[in-house]
């Protein structure tokens, strides 16, 4: 019997929380992984964002796939399944805060890092990752007595907010937004964070190159790219190939990594730090404002602890209501450690670009 972390964002907890809850779903890339799973393995729940334990399943059958929306929702991306049965499930208030210390001096890969340490994180980002044994024993303890005997957790006022759902009517069906609070981004001041997004810029710039793709970098960018990554000098474009008005371009121009092949645009990157976090966000609303119809993915890059913050920003109103798809599903964020990891690939040369979305998140969660 294993013990395995499934992943809820505050959407995903919802509408969980409204379902029959006997079935856990993740996506479509994780079906090698759904697949070792054994009917009596449990699944710990944890909620992102609140960074909470709040449930725990036993998988009562194999995993399969299904495309009928689980939430009655069209284009639902959680179409690999497992039948479970719900021996846990707490109310936000009442789910196990893992800055709680009976939990953080306990836990294997909390234990010895400081409360605000972003360290741990990395054990909490997929959904079906096997826990350590001792630590599920206590999870799996702590989770029933809990159930058996509520202890409420306040939350906080940014927490609340987390949880609390806005959702507008438009063509096509509801869409969840969310409404973040003003707050001064001081990160953009900081010299080490800004020397950090270079190189992570420049990495992207030779993942791409690497994997057979012409690479644009913005003009005033490439001095300090080539300083970083001198390698991808043959694979910079000087000019883009592209042909859009002068507005459209001038947008382009500016985004902070480009792929292509041939004359289209396969992926565009915007990096955090150097910038305020909405601005990368605003280019790609910009890009998909002057050209809805434009077939390009998108990815906001940033440190994992902006993660939240990138995901709150794109579901905002003003990007959930474009036209066409609303930005939450069209732009994903990729954490500053998960280009180290593609980086690090080997045979980097011989895979395509789909490999990007087993270290890519959205908005929508990371798992039901």
């Amino acid at each position: 019997m294993t013990h395995l972390i499934t992943l809820f964002s505050p959407e995903t907890y919802r509408r969980f929380s409204e379902s029959k809850r006997d079935t856990s779903a993740v996506r479509i890339r994780q079906q090698k992984a759904a697949e070792r799973v054994s009917v009596g393995d449990f699944l710990v729940a944890y909620m992102t964002g609140l960074s909470r334990w709040v449930g725990l399943f036993e998988v009562t059958g194999r995993a399969y796939r299904d495309q009928t929306p689980i939430f009655a929702e069209k284009d639902d991306p959680f179409v690999v399944r497992l039948p479970i049965k719900t021996h846990v499930w707490l109310a936000p208030q009442h789910g196990l805060p893992i800055h709680d210390r009976a939990l953080w001096q306990k836990l294997s890969f909390t234990r010895g890092h400081e409360p605000n340490s972003t360290l741990w994180t990395g054990s909490v980002r997929t959904s079906l990752a096997p826990l350590d044994a001792a630590d599920a024993k206590l999870l799996d303890a702590l989770l029933r007595a809990q159930a058996g005997k509520l202890i409420n957790y306040p939350l906080d006022a940014s927490e609340a907010r987390l949880i609390e759902e806005h959702r507008v009517r438009r063509e096509g069906g509801e869409v969840t937004v969310s409404v973040p609070e003003d707050a001064v981004d001081l990160s953009s001041n900081s010299p080490k964070l800004a020397r950090e997004s270079v190189r992570v810029q420049a990495l992207l710039a030779k993942i791409g190159a690497t994997m057979g793709f012409r690479v644009w970098i913005p003009t005033s960018d490439r001095a300090s790219v080539l300083r970083e990554q001198p390698a991808v000098e043959p694979s910079l474009l000087q000019q883009l190939p592209l042909n859009y008005d002068n507005t459209t371009l001038k947008t382009i121009e500016n985004i902070d990594v480009i792929w292509l092949k041939g004359r289209s645009m396969a992926r565009a990157f915007e990096v955090e730090h150097t910038t305020a976090i909405y601005s990368g966000i605003l280019r790609m609303a910009d890009l998909l404002a002057l050209q809805p119809n434009m077939d390009i993915r998108l990815h906001i890059v940033g440190p994992e602890d902006r993660r939240r913050k990138v995901f709150d920003e794109i579901r905002r109103p003003v990007f959930s209501l474009i036209e066409g798809k609303p930005l939450q599903e069209r732009c994903t964020f990729l954490s500053y450690d998960s280009v180290d990891e593609l980086a690090k690939l080997p045979h980097l040369g011989h895979v395509n670009d789909s490999i990007l979305s087993e270290y890519e998140d959205d908005a929508r969660s990371e798992g039901a």
